[in-house]
């Protein structure tokens, strides 16, 4: 339950900082002011987040401390979320700590809409997370923000209509369509699993594991490959399958998607660690029905990151020490962890990238919905498969939203070579060096 993930190993922090033209931003955005309570009484910062368990987090940090307050809000995941963040900076009016996945910290960081946290929370990142972990927040020596879980991949599925349909749990990707086929054939109204044309981030899992590299770096200069060799293959696989009426498409985390699983129609699906907490309330039906098990792979065992949060300060925040103080908490503490697993009605998997945390996440989550399954000890086998060398651009978000409308429209292969036109054109856009 400790193990240390060994598959975050991205770009050297000098590289980083020469291509993402950090300093630059950091020196003019500031670093905030402390605002602490001189007045006596207590600083209250708004904290804006899409993940589960939040509310409870909020409700036992108010409890337990007198000098710094949190006002919680929820918004949206995904580029609506981040969206949300941006223009908020930009109006002036963000809250003090928002999360920010790892695929957003170099441009979010990048675009001056993070306070350097090196001061307030540099320690904490260098002494209480893996190295591997580190360089995924940290770059020139900078702290951006601080790690709260790691998100490597798994596969749901109902163990029961497994069992009906007499397939097995698919371990390669070869094995996945056969078992497609064999269900298509039983029953033209149920499908194996279903791939969500709206959710870039699982396709980018997708491709990571199969050993693909979106971004890189060239001395001063950024690489792209949103439209490499690898992440063709996965874009060609899933357009197959598509094509076959093998699979399902329904919008990711949408009623259909929930509904076609509740009754049966859907009978696994693609996810990550943090996906079992959200079952329990989606599917609460279905307890003792679903398992989980290692992602599907190409050849050897392997896997990719789908996600994985970060904590940061958002720029104009005039309580950075107490934001600090917050995440620290959330990140760190026995008493923060807990109280995100203890949220009944909106429980949490996440597995913390504090590797003492896991322990102490591990023995709160409840288990009796997946049969007592030791979700954290496949989820912990599985980030150390996450396979190493995987960086993220300055200019996610964009991709990712350019690869969403065009698979919309013309499928996952498209969606790729969208995203690859949009990566290239997004760095020159912004005064970056782009590797020819």
């Amino acid at each position: 339950m400790t193990r240390t993930p060994r598959s975050f190993r991205t770009v050297t922090a000098t590289a980083a900082v020469a291509a993402l033209g950090l300093l630059a931003t950091a020196c003019g955005g500031g670093s905030g002011s402390t605002g602490d309570a001189s007045d006596g009484k207590p600083v209250t910062i708004d904290y804006w987040t899409w993940t589960l368990g939040a509310k409870s987090t909020v409700d036992a940090f108010n409890k337990t401390h007198k000098d710094v307050k949190v006002r919680f809000t929820e918004i949206p995941s995904g580029t609506e979320g981040y969206s949300k963040l941006a223009n908020a900076v930009k109006a002036g009016n963000a809250p003090d700590v928002a999360t920010i996945e790892y695929q957003m910290v170099p441009e979010f960081a990048s675009q001056g809409n993070l306070i350097d946290l090196t001061k307030y929370a540099g320690e904490t990142v260098k002494t209480k997370f893996p190295k591997s972990i580190q360089s995924l927040v940290t770059f020139g020596g900078r702290t951006w923000t601080v790690p709260y879980d790691v998100a490597p991949q798994l596969f749901y599925y109902r163990t029961d209509l497994f069992k009906k349909y007499g397939i097995t749990v698919p371990k390669t990707w070869d094995d996945f369509k056969k078992a497609a086929e064999k269900v298509k054939e039983q029953d033209k109204s149920v499908r194996l699993a279903s791939l969500p044309k709206n959710d870039p981030a699982l396709l980018a899992a997708l491709a990571w594991q199969a050993g693909g590299k979106w971004f890189g770096t060239q001395g001063d200069a950024w690489k792209t490959g949103v439209d490499d060799a690898a992440t063709k293959k996965v874009a060609a696989y899933w357009d197959g399958l598509v094509k076959d009426d093998l699979v399902q498409t329904f919008t990711g985390y949408s009623p259909e998607e929930t509904k076609a699983r509740a009754e049966g129609k859907t009978l696994s699906f693609l996810g990550a660690s943090w996906s079992a907490g959200g079952m329990k309330t989606a599917l609460p039906d279905l307890k003792g029905k679903w398992a989980a098990a290692p992602m599907p792979s190409w050849s050897a065992p392997a896997g990719g990151n789908y996600g994985g949060t970060s904590y940061g300060v958002l720029t104009g925040s005039k309580h950075v020490e107490a934001a600090a103080e917050f995440i620290t908490w959330l990140t760190t503490n026995k008493a923060g962890v807990e109280a995100r697993l203890a949220d009944l009605t909106s429980p949490s998997s996440a597995l913390p990238a504090n590797p003492d945390m896991r322990k102490v996440a591990a023995a709160k989550f409840d288990t009796s919905y997946f049969n007592g399954q030791d979700l954290y000890a496949l989820a912990s086998r599985e980030a150390d498969a996450i396979v190493p060398g995987w960086t993220w651009g300055p200019d996610q978000m964009d991709v990712y939203t350019a690869i969403q409308d065009t698979t919309a429209k013309s499928g996952f292969l498209a969606g790729v070579e969208a995203g690859e036109r949009k990566a290239e054109s997004g760095i020159t856009d912004r005064g970056l060096k782009l590797a020819r």
